[in-house]
């Protein structure tokens, strides 16, 4: 096929662009290839759009350069307030743990000294217990004699200050972590604190707190239970010595005895301690039941001769020897020959000797106008003079004088009159829990 008919089939041909350039004689053509121009054409367009870009720089410079410090300042004062809130929060949290700190010591300081006060108030209320003791209201052991009447349902509970001391000492001695501040937590202003120093201490002063308000009821409780106790046995004593007409020891008559170089205004009393004024009604009782008590342990409310036959009550009755009606001043006891006599009360020995009918006779002056006699012994074993206890021994069961056998005539004598000793005898059984 030849180029005409080519074209003829194919259509028209396109043209080709030539460039001819002409110097002088010379002349030269380039022939354009259509990739030629497209490429001229990427070419024109990359340099378009840089120049258009620089332009736009080179115009929105200043305003993307202002943007960006602009950014740059909001972050930097971001910070700046984000560190100025560490640092405050840190202040606060240090703050706190100083004020915490003076609150502890405070109220430690606070603590010991109520503790102080406890342990002087146990110091004080010991001596009473002491004192309550000795005069039968406590016991310390249970075992041992009768139960008194009077006693209190717990016996020998002194008010323990342990619980006080050893609470202190942990909240002393205690460590805790207080809440937590540096300026790398970044947490510090979104999480809540633990539980600091304070709060823990403030829980624990509360505890303490209870417990020593707790050890301080006991010790007012105590206080009142011995007092009411001291002053119903005291009552019951009063009430056997005036049955028999025994003079009751007044306030007035135990006091101090170096009252003869006191003196001074009177001013009205402090109420701001009840647990002092507890402690002056508690003295005033035990100084009173004390007194008493000290009265009835003088007198002759014992029996001579427990579990003895009582061969002859007191009163009248038919004389031994005449046959006809006569009046026994005593009772008689059945003693065995050269049995120990021993005295129903401590007192002095007024007489000890032979005394007619009585024989061998030792009479004991016990004070309130009280005095027992002991008669028919074998053997006297006291002088006149002699001060004798209940446990002592005055001489040995006979039969001397007017008797017909080895017995023991005890005889009872107030204000120089015989009394029939088993009214003396059956009061004691009634005081056997008050006194010794």
């Amino acid at each position: 096929m030849t180029h005409a008919q080519h074209n003829r089939v194919f259509g028209k041909r396109s043209q080709e662009h030539i460039l001819i350039l002409a110097s002088g004689d010379k002349v030269r053509h380039v022939t354009i290839k259509p990739w030629m121009a497209a490429l001229a054409f990427c070419f024109t367009g990359v340099l378009v759009i840089g120049y258009l870009l620089a332009t736009s720089y080179l115009v929105l410079r200043d305003d993307l350069i202002g943007a960006t410090m602009a950014r740059q300042a909001r972050m930097q004062h971001d910070y700046e307030d984000r560190i100025a809130a560490l640092r405050a929060q840190v202040d606060r949290v240090t703050s706190r743990q100083l004020l915490d700190q003076q609150l502890v010591e405070d109220k430690v300081d606070k603590l010991m000294e109520q503790q102080m006060a406890l342990t002087s108030r146990h110091g004080k209320l010991g001596s009473l217990l002491d004192r309550a003791e000795n005069s039968g209201l406590t016991g310390k052991d249970e075992t041992v004699g009768p139960v008194q009447s009077f006693e209190p349902a717990t016996r020998d509970k002194r008010a323990s200050l342990s619980g006080g001391a050893e609470a202190i000492g942990k909240l002393v001695a205690g460590t805790g972590e207080p809440a937590g501040a540096s300026p790398g937590n970044s947490a510090l202003a979104y999480v809540p604190a633990p539980e600091t120093i304070g709060d823990r201490a403030d829980r624990l002063f509360s505890k303490v707190t209870l417990s020593l308000k707790g050890v301080e009821e006991d010790q007012r409780a105590r206080l009142e239970q011995l007092t009411a106790d001291a002053g119903n046995a005291a009552n019951s004593i009063e009430k056997v010595l005036t049955r028999f007409r025994i003079a009751v020891p007044e306030q007035a008559a135990v006091k101090s005895a170096d009252d003869s170089a006191v003196g001074g205004p009177y001013v009205e009393p402090e109420n701001g301690d009840d647990f002092n004024n507890s402690l002056a009604q508690l003295d005033a009782a035990l100084t009173r039941l004390e007194a008493v008590r000290s009265t009835a342990e003088t007198l002759p409310f014992r029996n001579p001769a427990i579990g003895k036959e009582i061969t002859s009550p007191f009163g009248n009755r038919r004389d031994p020897f005449l046959g006809r009606l006569a009046f026994h001043s005593g009772v008689d006891f059945r003693f065995a020959p050269g049995e120990r006599v021993r005295p129903t009360a401590p007192g002095t020995v007024v007489n000890a000797g032979w005394t007619g009918g009585y024989g061998n006779m030792v009479e004991i002056d016990h004070g309130n106008g009280v005095s027992t006699r002991y008669g028919h012994m074998s053997q006297i074993l006291v002088r006149a003079g002699d001060t004798v206890g209940r446990s002592d021994v005055i001489g040995l069961a006979g039969s001397t004088g007017r008797s017909t056998g080895t017995h023991l005539h005890y005889e009872v004598r107030q204000n120089g009159r015989a009394v029939d000793p088993v009214y003396f005898m059956n009061a004691g059984l009634k005081l056997a829990t008050y006194i010794k």
